[in-house]
C-alpha cells in the first residue's frame, strides 16, 4: 500500500505531447503541434528530462501553441501556494515538500483515501482560482495547467525520504534558492 506520491505537474506548454523526450500521450490534438511530431507515448517511471534531445525543435513546437507557455515566479508562485494551501486545508491533505518552478509543480503528498488524480486536480483549481482572485492571471480563457500530471507511488519510508530530498533539491539544480512553504510539514513515517 502506497504511504505517498511524488507528483509533478506542468503549467501549460511545459512538456507537450510530441516531446522528443517522450510523453504520455497518445495523440497530438492539435494540427499546429502535430506538424512537429506524432505523440511520443511512453510508460517510463523515471524522469526523462535530463535526456538529450532537439532543443531547438522543441521551442518552435511551443511556440505554435494556440497560447503562449506558461512560468510562474515571484508573486503568482506565492498565490499559487497561498491556493495550495487552501486545497491542503479543505482535503486535509499531507504536503511533506514543495516546489513552486517556473514551469512545473513538485509535491510530495502522504496517502488519502482520495485519489491522488484528484488531490492534484484540487490543488491546480485552488492555485488557478487564487492566481485569478489576486489579479495575476487574466479571466480570459486561457489554461495555466498541463492536463495531467506524472505520478509515483512511494511504498517505503525510505521512498518517502528519497522524494521529498530530490523535491528539495530542484530550485537550486534550476538555479533558483531553496523553497520552504508554510503548508509543507516533515514526513512522520
Amino acid at each position: 500500500m502506497a504511504l505517498g506520491y511524488h507528483v509533478v505537474f506542468g503549467a501549460y506548454g511545459f512538456w507537450l505531447p510530441n516531446d522528443p523526450r517522450g510523453s504520455w500521450s497518445d495523440f497530438v490534438g492539435s494540427w499546429e503541434l502535430f506538424q512537429f511530431g506524432r505523440a511520443t507515448k511512453t510508460d517510463e517511471t523515471r524522469s526523462l528530462a535530463h535526456v538529450d534531445h532537439d532543443h531547438e525543435l522543441r521551442l518552435a513546437a511551443k511556440a505554435a501553441l494556440k497560447h503562449p507557455p506558461v512560468h510562474f515566479s515571484g508573486e503568482p508562485a506565492r498565490a499559487i501556494a497561498r491556493g495550495f494551501d487552501q486545497a491542503r486545508g479543505e482535503g486535509g491533505y499531507t504536503i511533506c515538500a514543495c516546489s513552486i518552478l517556473p514551469e512545473h509543480v513538485h509535491m510530495v503528498i502522504g496517502r488519502r483515501e482520495r485519489p491522488i488524480g484528484r488531490i492534484v486536480g484540487h490543488l491546480k483549481t485552488r492555485a488557478t482560482q487564487r492566481l485569478g482572485a489576486e489579479g495575476l492571471w487574466p479571466h480570459d480563457g486561457r489554461p495555466v495547467w498541463a492536463d495531467r500530471a506524472w505520478k509515483v507511488f512511494l511504498d517505503s519510508d525510505d521512498d518517502v525520504a528519497r522524494a521529498v530530498e530530490y523535491v528539495n533539491a530542484n530550485p537550486p539544480k534550476e538555479g533558483k534558492p531553496l523553497q520552504t512553504w508554510w503548508f509543507v510539514v516533515p514526513w512522520r513515517g
